[in-house]
């Protein structure tokens, strides 16, 4: 421990026992000290408190409705769309993919056909042949401000069900996703956004799909590795239009 931290950690206990050596002279008895008065005991927030709460229980309530997809040797995530078994995810998990596997959060393995792909929004709709789990609330992506608390719910590496936190960073960004697909209107976001989360949930605090993560930003300085921090989603009104654009013409 550097000196001045000894010197802060000294004078913190100094001043913490001095409060209760006051308190017990002036006749309060120890045993009935608060929690405050404890050193080193650090007060929890109510409104802290709140947020974590709600947090929980948007992720309970979204997790069931995001699944992980695999169509050959691409891993994406996906999210229930409807209640016929129809889930959306990026087209560029698909990719060209003519059926998939879609694995339910319980486990639960089923296979899936290609209802639709559109490769200039990056999103594609595939449906499930013998399961039909309950969809996902999507919300008003115009009603979206710079600020919002958001989480990312996916299968990043595999690794189903995972989340990130964040918040929504801008809106309108315009992005190209390949020398073909230029991806406009975007929101970026704060929340890690890692390989096997395309496809997957960006969700506020209310559990409603806001929209679906589909890249990372890349940094040319380090040779195109990820740049933590700033990932992009397609926005849910964008999503709701083309599948079900994608859903009525098949």
């Amino acid at each position: 421990m550097s000196r001045m931290r000894r010197t802060w950690a000294f004078a913190a206990t100094a001043v913490a026992l001095a409060g209760v050596t006051g308190a017990i002279g002036c006749g309060e008895s120890a045993d009935r000290k608060t929690t405050a008065q404890v050193v080193g005991e650090v007060p929890t927030s109510p409104s802290a408190t709140a947020v974590q709460t709600q947090m929980v229980k948007v992720i309970r309530r979204v997790s069931p409705a995001v699944v992980q997809i695999e169509c050959g040797r691409s891993l994406g995530s996906g999210i229930v769309f409807d209640g016929r078994g129809d889930v959306v995810t990026n087209a560029h998990v698909i990719d060209g993919a003519r059926s998939c596997t879609v694995t339910l959060p319980v486990g639960d393995t089923h296979s899936a056909s290609i209802v639709g792909s559109d490769a200039t929004h990056d999103l594609a709709v595939v449906h499930l042949r013998d399961a039909t789990p309950a969809p996902a609330t999507f919300g008003d992506s115009s009603k979206v401000q710079v600020g919002d608390m958001v989480l990312a719910m996916g299968n990043p590496l595999g690794l189903r069900s995972s989340v990130t936190q964040g918040i929504v960073s801008s809106l309108d960004r315009n992005v190209a996703e390949s020398q073909k697909v230029d991806l406009s209107a975007l929101m970026q976001t704060s929340a890690e956004i890692n390989p096997g989360n395309s496809g997957g949930a960006l969700v506020d605090l209310s559990w409603r799909i806001i929209g679906i993560p589909t890249l990372t930003a890349l940094d040319p300085e380090f040779g195109g590795a990820q740049a933590p921090g700033i990932g992009f989603a397609i926005p849910s009104n964008v999503v709701r239009i083309i599948a079900s654009s994608l859903i009525g013409s098949s």
